[in-house]
Parts: structure tokens; sequence; C-alpha cells
């Protein structure tokens, strides 16, 4: 895995976010600046690590990580500005609590909008080639699945705990038999899910 853009001195900021498929619940996002010496054997994309990996590796990165930020934007923000630009929107939330101001953003995905007087780059499976996004990446879901760990106590029924809130056949039967709650993302056309 590389490790920075640039061979330069200056800072980079890993951004990634977890949660844009799911039904129900938050998206999340982290930003994490990471000093040139970091070190963290088994650091991958969250989403080709077990749930105990994941864990294991966070601790580490919030202790070596120069800065990092945790942001989310809500259902409700989501059904109204569109997923998307609800992701994007919790990234920016994200690097507005970094403590210290990168010089370059590097972004997962191909879509990003201009954060304030700093300049990015999207990195299509960004999170399996740098470092600082695969970090934010690991943040962004371990903080959602704490998360929907909590809203699935607050609504039992559509197995939470457990599929964090993506279209499953258990979330799916759920719905048609629970109907919506107010964390589910209307814009998903919740009605229409098949739970076949």
């Amino acid at each position: 895995m590389q490790r920075f853009l640039s061979a330069e001195t200056f800072l980079e900021a890993g951004c990634d976010e977890a949660g844009r498929g799911p039904l129900a619940g938050p998206v999340l996002a982290a930003a994490v600046i990471l000093p040139r010496d970091f070190d963290l054997p088994g650091l991958n994309d969250s989403k080709k690590l077990d749930e105990k990996t994941r864990f294991e590796l966070e601790p580490e990165i919030r202790k070596q990580a120069l800065a990092f930020g945790i942001a989310q934007c809500s259902p409700a923000e989501i059904d109204q500005y569109n997923i998307l630009n609800a992701s994007i929107l919790a990234m920016h939330r994200a690097l507005d609590q970094l403590s210290m101001k990168p010089d370059l953003i590097l972004v997962d995905g191909n879509r990003f909008k201009n954060y304030p007087f700093i300049p990015h780059q999207c990195v299509v499976k960004g999170d399996s080639k740098f470092a600082s996004i695969a970090a934010a990446s690991i943040l962004a879901k371990n903080e959602r699945d704490r998360i929907m760990v909590k809203l699935a106590e607050l609504h039992p029924g559509y197995g939470w705990e457990r599929n964090m809130a993506y279209p499953t056949p258990e979330h799916r039967r759920a719905l048609l038999k629970l109907g919506p709650t107010p964390e589910h993302r209307i814009s998903f056309k919740l009605k229409n899910q098949n739970p076949n």
C-alpha cells in the first residue's frame, strides 16, 4: 500500500465514508493525517478486514495519527441532499475537525466537491491504495457500526446490530412487517423493498 501521493513533506489528509448503501442510519466519514513514519501492519480497506481486525487497528490509528476527524450526516440530510452529496458533506465536516490544516486531501472514489483553500485528489479504490484513506475508512466504518448497534436497541426487530441497516432479507422483511422508523432514509424507496 502506498504511503503518500507526494514524496515532499507536506501534509496529506485521507478521506473516506461508510454507510452509503444502507437503508437507515447516518452516513459517516473520517479524515486522517498520518505521519511520514507511520507503520501499522495489517492496515487495509475496511471492507477487506473482518470486524475483529478493524476494531483492533482503530486504537493504533488514533494513537499514531497526527490528526483525525469523524463526522456524519443524518438520514434527514441524506433525504434532503441525496446520498452522494451527504457523503461529501460528511467528509467536509470531518475535515473541519482536523487540528491541523492539510496541504492536500486524498479522497476515496471519483466524486468530491472543493474544500475551501485546500486542493484535493480523487483516487478510485483509494482505500486499498493509500494508508491515510484506509485509516479513514476504518474509523468511519467502526464509528458507524457503534451507532447502528445503539440504534438497534432503540428500534428492535430490524437486525441492525447484525446487518448495520444494509438491505438484507432480514431487514427488508422487517420493513414490510414493521414499516420504516425515523432512522430510515425515505428517499431510498423503502416500500419497494423485496424481501426475496
